[in-house]
């Protein structure tokens, strides 16, 4: 066969808060191990990806602008093979997350989601909860604020306000959980899969993992994680992921409050970028062969 001709778009640095050497080092180690697996890997920034005609049949992205994403989209439509995919990475986007997460049964905190216009008080009390979360429905978080911990309805208000200031349309509001703030990592379609206590780490993006306090230890098995994890994973339509859950303390269960495509992978990211690029080569091999019978 033919040898595989991948394109691989960075992920703009505006998008990796407190994280873009980490964000790089996970994107350039997956692309050092597709040479190694003998792929030619040719790299793009987001904009040159956008103000360029791009002919490789496989493309593995950390992509976040929208102009990108659009493009992306439009390249699986014409059949080329996108990791992450176009519309997966949509799908991560906070109010759409939200939505299919909890219509297809992914264990999940009870959530609202509301326009940042409208007062969201009845809703809340009928929620019967005293502590949210507010994150803004359209993105994933680019700075602090965009993810708010509040003690009370007067609160969340406040932050619903300074929303529709920015120009944020819809709110997703969480019930807060008390239990133990677990991240993971995983791969689709491989055997990789990370979990960790973020404070073991000091890994943090804002320091919010600090509401959740230290942990107690709550058993889970960390099999029935992975198995959550794929289900979300699938439901969204992303194969590189990772996220958050907390392990509720008053019913032990394990539940998704974050899913974002293909994060930075930092406490595992030799191992993780290893596992990435095997998972875009047995994919990029399965459609190359399929269009050599096709000819």
């Amino acid at each position: 066969m033919r040898n595989l001709r991948i394109a691989g778009v960075r992920r703009d640095s505006r998008f990796s808060p407190n994280h873009i050497d980490n964000d790089a080092y996970i994107f350039s180690s997956t692309a050092d191990e597709l040479r190694e697996l003998g792929c030619e890997v040719i790299e793009y920034t987001e904009k040159e990806f956008v103000n360029n005609d791009i002919d490789q049949p496989v493309v593995f992205n950390m992509a976040r602008d929208w102009h990108t994403v659009r493009k992306l989209q439009r390249l699986e439509d014409s059949g080329r093979l996108i990791l992450n995919s176009g519309y997966g990475i949509e799908n991560c986007t906070r109010e759409k997350m939200t939505k299919l997460l909890l219509s297809n049964r992914v264990p999940h905190p009870e959530s609202l989601i509301e326009k940042t216009t409208t007062d969201p008080t009845h809703d809340m009390q009928l929620l019967g909860k005293s502590e949210f979360w507010i994150k803004r429905g359209d993105f994933q978080a680019m700075q602090r604020s965009d993810v708010s911990f509040v003690r009370n309805i007067e609160e969340a208000k406040s932050v619903l306000r300074e929303y529709a200031s920015r120009g944020i349309k819809t709110a997703v509001i969480n019930e807060h959980l008390q239990g133990d703030l677990v991240k993971f990592y995983g791969v689709l379609d491989t055997d990789f899969f990370h979990w960790f206590y973020p404070g073991d780490y000091n890994h943090s993006k804002f320091g919010l993992e600090k509401i959740n306090g230290t942990p107690k230890g709550i058993h889970f098995d960390p099999q029935d994680l992975k198995k959550i994890c794929s289900q979300a994973a699938q439901v969204l339509g992303v194969r590189i992921y990772g996220g958050d859950c907390v392990i509720d303390e008053h019913d032990k269960c394990i539940k998704i409050i974050d899913f974002n495509d293909w994060p930075s992978f930092a406490p595992c990211r030799d191992r993780a970028a290893a596992s990435i690029a095997g998972m875009i080569y047995a994919a990029a091999k399965k459609q190359q062969a399929a269009a050599l019978l096709a000819i």
